[in-house]
């Protein structure tokens, strides 16, 4: 019996130097951002894809003859990505500004997907973020979330991130993470697992994207243009490793492991207790709806990576909409100093939202 237990410490002794020296060999992710033609190619939209003189940040425009859009040159199989994003102001209905994964490309019948979609809005009212996850094609079977935003997307840049790894996805605004899907093993193959290139566009979502398409863009305001900075490709490239710090030499094998590793051990990967407390917070306050406590929408099913302790569920209806956030209980404080402060912050040019400091209940 002490020769068998002797040998299964040894045994995991073994195990564990291996991890040891495997975080230790792996190198760490390089989430410095990238210049544009460095990472990214244009997709479509000709003259309204506009790079900036330094060529760091890119403008994609929407107007009544196309929209615009860019692609990673690389395909990726996990990593960190990120962009930095300002939206139009004004009247913005219909309005789809994406940020996103997907092979749709190469598996058109079986994609993988995973999302952020900001959706315009008519004059005064918030945009709202989307966000959604599809694996081999499972888009009979929609994981959305939509959120609004605690700031004014059209003054300033925000930074949208997706921490992508075999056994989560993370999705951060402003390094705040808002949503987390864990694998399971009943996800099946719901759960992005094929190599995906990076995406970024704009287009016209009337069908849907402003209150299930009752309201739709009116060209009257465009073009709508939506600025990206701050790009970050800190991933595992099919083929290579690219953005990864050390990630020359040994075989490619080997260095697709130690990307893995690298990955899956970077601090966006790992939620700290702080980091979920952030989440629960953020969720309480902002989040508007979540497909995981819609009773409705597939009879009663319930995703299995939903909210497996139930910590949620007093907060949403049956129909998955929350009971403590709406747009109609979000105030403003309209003191005349802070709206003349926010106009002058806005260059005096109107703004999608109400002057003021948010509130939230």
């Amino acid at each position: 019996m002490a020769t068998g237990a002797a040998a299964l410490l040894a045994l995991m002794m073994v195990s564990w130097a291996a991890v040891l020296a495997a975080n230790a060999a792996a190198p760490s992710l390089d989430t410095s951002p990238v210049p544009f033609e460095a990472g990214y190619m244009p997709l479509f939209g000709g003259d309204n894809l506009v790079r900036s003189p330094d060529g760091r940040s890119v403008r994609l425009k929407l107007d009544a003859s196309t929209g615009s859009g860019f692609v990673s040159k690389s395909a990726y199989h996990h990593g960190y990505f990120s962009a930095s994003i300002k939206l139009p102001d004004d009247y913005t209905a219909g309005v789809v500004v994406a940020f996103y994964l997907s092979n749709g490309d190469v598996f058109p019948g079986n994609h993988d997907e995973v999302d952020f979609e900001l959706l315009g809005s008519r004059r005064g009212h918030e945009w709202r973020l989307q966000t959604n996850i599809y694996g081999n094609g499972s888009t009979s079977r929609g994981r959305e979330e939509r959120y609004l935003l605690p700031f004014d997307p059209t003054l300033h840049p925000h930074a949208y991130a997706v921490a992508w790894t075999p056994t989560a996805i993370i999705f951060y605004v402003d390094g705040t993470p808002i949503r987390e899907v864990v694998r399971v093993p009943a996800m099946g193959g719901d759960f992005p697992a094929k190599p995906m290139s990076v995406y970024a566009t704009i287009w016209d979502g009337s069908a849907w994207a402003t209150e299930g398409g009752r309201y739709k863009l009116d060209y009257a305001y465009a073009p709508f243009a939506a600025d990206f900075s701050a790009l970050v490709l800190s991933g595992c490239p099919v083929g290579g490793v690219e953005q990864v710090v050390g990630g020359g030499g040994g075989s490619s094998s080997s260095s697709s492991a130690s990307c893995d590793v690298a990955v899956m051990t970077a601090e966006s990967a790992v939620m700290t207790p702080a980091k979920r407390a952030a989440m629960r917070r953020f969720r309480r306050r902002h989040l508007l709806y979540t497909v995981c406590h819609d009773r409705y929408r597939y009879n009663g099913t319930v995703f299995p990576e939903c909210d497996a302790d139930g910590s949620e569920r007093g907060d949403f209806h049956k129909w998955g909409e929350s009971k403590l956030v709406s747009p109609s209980r979000r105030g403003y404080k309209k003191k005349r100093q802070q709206q003349r402060a926010n106009k002058q912050a806005a260059g005096d040019r109107p703004s999608t939202w109400p002057i003021g400091t948010l509130l939230v209940d």
